[in-house]
């Protein structure tokens, strides 16, 4: 399944710090050889400042103890430039340590720089050797005083540019972290000023969305609320444009989020028009499931792909997190998807059948005759399907349905109201954009 391994597609969207989560996860999972997993990550620890972490795996790598003489040398040029960043910070990081000293800054960042100056002498030169501080911090693998100098730093700085770097820095510390909440909070700052930033070209403001929605996966896979999150975020027109003409690998995430979210989306028609125009730029056995199921009505294709969705899941590493419990190791979101996979299956196919015979219907939904029997009847239980099941033929008797013309007629008011909001936005920020030139 290492065909359908998205890591080479989204490692370049990622800083190399992020990347590492990654490489484990396809460690762990044997996709590749366990040489070429090292000599990976040899490869990215290179250009970082985790040298003991890269001995380590030169060790490892080679079976052996010794590691070369140029490791040993960007040891002591690491620590030694960890020294003197760290005595260029210390007046102001001396500042910070001080409760009673912090309680005198304001919220007027102009007034702060002032009272450093004139009570502590702690001027510019110092406050960029925080930001520089920090970012070695980072590159060595300290995280958390990474995230807290970064903090820091972002209410002193002046300039927006260095502000917004340190913004992603601090991003990147909390999600290795694995700090969701707050990561969550970043994201949205980031999101906004991005999307309300002018950026010297279009271009640029694409490319920094494609980061955001990159490094937001880790989020979206972990966070309580992050499956309704991504829909929110990947399925706005900019962002959905963003995906389509740089990065369509980001569809399998976006199309694992319908499928697993509980409640359907009205958005969920168009993805899937998304999903039919994209099809010859990107698929995969998700991706495919869903074209199977809502465009070509294949129910046999469909039963095969998602026996091929499940090794795509567990071998992804944003898709196929595991949670150990005891002895019993389980994939969560494989379990949820399979099941939303079978219950998208069965209402198409019931849409389009009036008597369906249930050995068939086990079938396709990859189930035998008993479990395919005790799934149904908790079905048209709980659901909305008008629905009987006739145990002597065993089969399934579908109940006309009727559309309800009202029903329909406030959908595609809804879906006028909202293109026509989309192309006045669309109209407003063209005559602006003429505006500033």
């Amino acid at each position: 399944m290492a065909d359908y391994d998205l890591t080479p597609r989204i490692a370049p969207n990622l800083d190399r710090h992020l990347v590492f989560p990654l490489l484990e996860f396809l460690q762990e999972r044997q996709l590749y050889p366990d040489e070429q997993i090292l000599k990976a990550k040899i490869e990215l620890l290179n250009k970082t400042n985790m040298v003991d972490y890269a001995m380590d795996i030169h060790k490892s790598l080679y079976h052996t103890d010794d590691v070369p003489q140029d490791m040993v040398d960007r040891r002591a040029e690491v620590v030694g430039r960890l020294k003197a960043l760290e005595e260029s910070a210390a007046p102001l990081v001396t500042f910070l340590q001080n409760p009673a000293a912090v309680q005198e800054l304001r919220a007027d960042k102009q007034y702060n720089l002032q009272m450093l100056n004139d009570r502590y002498q702690i001027g510019p030169d110092q406050i960029e050797a925080l930001y520089q501080y920090a970012k070695f911090q980072f590159e060595c693998g300290n995280y958390s005083g990474a995230a807290d100098y970064l903090y820091q730093y972002r209410a002193l700085c002046t300039n927006s540019e260095r502000s917004l770097s340190a913004l992603w820095g601090k991003w990147a510390a909390e999600i290795l972290m694995q700090n969701w909440d707050t990561a969550v909070e970043e994201l949205n700052r980031l999101k906004e000023i991005i999307d309300s930033k002018n950026f010297s070209s279009h271009m640029n403001q694409v490319q920094s969305r494609i980061w955001l929605m990159h490094w937001s996966l880790f989020i979206f896979f972990n966070h309580d609320n992050g499956r309704t999150q991504i829909i929110d975020l990947f399925n706005q027109d900019k962002y959905l444009s963003a995906i389509q003409t740089n990065a369509p690998h980001l569809l399998r995430y976006l199309a694992t989020a319908f499928i697993v979210n509980k409640r359907r989306r009205p958005q969920f028609k168009d993805f899937i028009k998304v999903i039919q125009q994209e099809q010859n730029s990107y698929k995969d056995p998700i991706t495919e499931f869903l074209t199977c199921v809502y465009v070509n009505y294949d129910f046999d294709g469909a039963q095969k792909k998602m026996r091929e969705c499940e090794e795509v899941i567990l071998n992804d590493p944003f898709l196929g997190k595991r949670l150990e419990e005891g002895n019993l190791s389980t994939v969560p979101l494989r379990d949820e998807f399979l099941e939303n996979a079978r219950l998208f299956i069965f209402e198409t196919y019931c849409r389009i059948h009036q008597r369906i015979d249930m050995s068939v219907l086990a079938e396709k939904l990859n189930l035998n005759y008993e479990e395919a029997e005790r799934w149904i009847v908790n079905l048209v239980r709980t659901s909305k399907l008008d629905a009987k099941i006739d145990s002597k033929t065993g089969t399934v008797i579908m109940e006309p349905n009727q559309p309800n013309v009202y029903e329909e007629l406030i959908d595609h008011t809804k879906s006028l109201s909202g293109r026509t909001y989309k192309l006045v936005t669309q109209l407003l920020e063209h005559a602006q954009a003429q505006a500033t030139r």
